[in-house]
């Protein structure tokens, strides 16, 4: 048997990649990845704030350690051809399907950026849908998409289901609309609604597990080893705003928040996402769509740069929170109410790692490293605002 992790070169992809290959031993653990986030990153002018091997130097450093059931793959998933191939050589037991274009302010960079990104992500998951279908029908496949499928609605977000009345007076279920606010995270909304139609089409056994923004440099198996690090980036484009103001703080910057900082977001910390998807694979074949809101916390943009501000203070460090306009286009003021019931019941019982414990650890990390934060200082900027000599 064989579990198949797409994106395993990515800041979940590859600490999920070794966490399954310690909790299932005696199973062949394939990860699957084309080099797509680190070309991106290079693109946009920045790189993991936390230096990171090259594919193959982590793969040797995991063998090394006794993770010997573990292999990496450079594969292209926007080509079909190649879909079908791993899955006819492989026959997974579950595909964890985590590869994607997964920046908002990437896709919005322009109109090829915007195409690129939803072409990219919702290609390669119809091929995963259809190789399922026509080859290895028994193959329970688990995908990551986001929390921002929902948007910020003025009414209670359930997990995944719609819940409304019809006109007999009878109750149905509707999958939830996607009221996205990016080309990135349409593009998810657009594979949700593909997975509703292979579900409803061929009764796949399919696991949404709709992320929220993930917070942390490491996970247990990652911090084994330096070579072992996951990327863990900070930048304007790729880097969650967690990260983003951990950078800042570090390099005595101020904590810049957009706009007045009052929409509230669903936060998870890296640790507690790589074990509550690795549960994913004990879920049952049996034809079902479940769908799980993967988060912990909710908390405004303000008050998460407090946390920061707090935690920086035990280290030493002195930072101030400076509003700034607002660079994307959303809600300024936003009460999240979202379900995580399921979530929490099915695949994360007990939290490992709470988001707090998370951030104090990006932190305490990039101080470590701050002479590399501080080379990709201008990357916390937009393109247009950046200077053409870098700030050492």
């Amino acid at each position: 048997m064989a579990l198949l992790v797409t994106g395993a070169d990515g800041y979940i992809g590859w600490p999920l990649l070794l966490r399954l290959a310690r909790q299932f031993p005696h199973e062949d653990v394939i990860g699957v990845d084309h080099g797509g986030r680190r070309t991106w990153i290079s693109e946009v002018g920045s790189d993991s704030f936390l230096p990171i091997a090259s594919m193959e130097a982590r793969i040797e450093a995991a063998h090394a350690l006794g993770f010997s059931n573990l292999q990496l793959l450079h594969r292209d998933l926007t080509s079909r051809a190649e879909v079908y191939d791993l899955m006819r050589d492989f026959a997974p037991r579950v595909v964890f399907h985590l590869a994607a274009q997964p920046s908002a302010p990437y896709s919005q960079l322009s109109a090829d950026h915007a195409a690129y990104t939803q072409q990219n992500n919702t290609d390669i998951t119809r091929n995963l849908l259809w190789a399922i279908h026509e080859l290895q029908p028994q193959t329970h496949l688990v995908i990551t998409t986001t929390t921002g499928i929902y948007g910020a609605p003025d009414l209670p977000i359930p997990e995944g289901w719609l819940e409304v009345d019809t006109p007999a007076g009878k109750k149905t279920k509707l999958p939830w609309p996607p009221m996205a606010t990016s080309w990135y995270h349409m593009s998810r909304g657009q594979d949700a609604l593909n997975l509703w139609l292979a579900h409803f089409q061929w009764r796949l056994s399919i696991t949404e597990v709709r992320t929220a923004i993930v917070v942390g440099p490491q996970t247990t198996e990652t911090a084994m080893e330096p070579t072992l690090n996951t990327r863990c980036d900070a930048d304007f484009y790729f880097g969650v705003v967690a990260h983003r103001f951990a950078a800042q703080a570090v390099l005595g910057e101020p904590l810049t928040i957009f706009g007045a900082g009052k929409q509230e977001k669903p936060f998870i910390s890296l640790e507690d996402t790589v074990t509550s998807l690795a549960a994913a694979a004990a879920l049952p074949v049996d034809g079902q769509l479940r769908i799980f809101n993967q988060y912990e916390e909710a908390v405004t943009i303000n008050a998460l740069a407090e946390k920061v501000q707090d935690t920086a203070k035990k280290l030493g460090i002195d930072v101030r929170l400076q509003h700034t306009a607002n660079p994307r286009v959303e809600r300024e003021e936003h009460r999240l109410a979202m379900s995580n019931g399921a979530f929490v019941q099915h695949l994360l019982p007990q939290s490992q790692q709470s988001v707090t414990e998370a951030l104090s650890e990006a932190l305490r990390a990039f101080a470590q490293q701050r002479k590399h934060v501080a080379t990709l200082q201008q990357s916390l900027l937009p393109l247009n605002e950046r200077s053409s000599t870098t700030t050492p």
